[in-house]
């Protein structure tokens, strides 16, 4: 049998998925193709469980061709936009879309009413492999850097489990602690502190430890998979709502999440991450959720979902 999975974005969307290539691959024998964006090929490239990755890039009429050819058994489509769609239609007769709820969401967002599925969005991807026989092995998620963890960190001046690292990027503002809290938050840090993020995340870095001896502003200076073994190697990991939260869930990482104008209601918290893992958020604001996704200002103009977070409590965790 011969399966073509697809998922265009995002890094942490894609990372969510790693369980359905994990269970495919494992339970059913098959050769396992997933389809995504060039842009993510560092994130899957070292999957023991894919087979052939193919990327969007192609040109549109080729890239159909190219998949015609393979004579698929099957689509898994975890993504399930127009796109998505048009690259799945007469490709295979089997073809499982993942359910998006976003009426539910629609209907949390702007009414504040939640009629959300209580159970993660990966077991959510995971129901469209059951007419399979595919079930949920309980092993979370997959993240393979190809790296040598412990190397990245000497090379850093790191040593392993003697630091913590915190993920200060998003992709949009509003799921993003500001500067000031930012700066409050390491400043209260027993720990030594390193910053991961993007280039894009650079000048914000410098600007939290320019004033800190103890911390070490990564941010766009390493690669996504160094950053992913610098998270394998941490203490804790304090990370937003974003793609290096759920590299930390697959590595098992005790990990401090912190919500803002997203909730984790939405299924998309950490995935069996360490037990001692906690979700930060400001409950009780009627504004929020705001976005499914994010803003790039609060639209209320206070921002309360991040002003308000105690950012005593993460510390008071991760000194102990």
């Amino acid at each position: 049998m011969k399966i073509l999975i697809i998922r265009f974005s995002s890094i942490g969307d894609i990372v969510l998925t790693t369980p359905v290539i994990r269970c495919l691959k494992k339970q059913t024998c098959a050769d396992v193709h997933y389809l995504t964006k060039k842009a993510y090929e560092s994130t899957l490239q070292n999957n023991p469980y894919i087979d052939k990755l193919i990327f969007l890039e192609n040109v549109t009429e080729n890239l159909r061709t190219i998949l015609k050819q393979e004579s698929y058994d099957a689509i898994i489509d975890l993504h399930n936009n127009i796109r998505s769609r048009r690259f799945s239609i007469g490709i295979a007769s089997n073809i499982k879309r993942f359910d998006k709820v976003n009426f539910s969401k629609w209907l949390f967002v702007n009414l504040k009413i939640n009629r959300l599925p209580d159970h993660h969005i990966v077991d959510r991807y995971l129901a469209t492999t059951q007419s399979f026989g595919v079930k949920n092995d309980g092993e979370g998620l997959d993240y393979f850097h190809g790296l040598d963890a412990n190397n990245v960190c000497k090379k850093y001046g790191l040593g392993a489990d003697s630091f913590v690292s915190v993920a200060i990027g998003g992709q949009h503002c509003t799921k993003k602690l500001p500067l000031g809290k930012l700066q409050e938050l390491v400043s209260r840090s027993g720990q030594k502190v390193v910053l991961l993020g993007g280039r894009e995340d650079t000048e914000m870095g410098d600007a939290v430890s320019e004033n800190f001896n103890h911390v070490i502003n990564l941010c766009g200076k390493i690669s996504l998979n160094e950053s992913a073994a610098v998270i394998e190697k941490s203490r804790w990991v304090i990370a937003h709502d974003t793609g290096l939260m759920h590299i930390a869930a697959a590595f098992k990482k005790d990990i401090i999440s912190i919500w803002g104008n997203t909730v984790p209601e939405f299924g998309m918290f950490p995935y069996c991450a360490g037990n001692k893992s906690r979700m930060i958020e400001v409950r009780n604001l009627s504004c929020r959720p705001c976005s499914k996704i994010g803003f790039d200002q609060c639209p209320k103009g206070h921002f309360n979902c991040m002003n308000q977070i105690n950012t005593g409590i993460i510390t008071n965790l991760i000194n102990c």
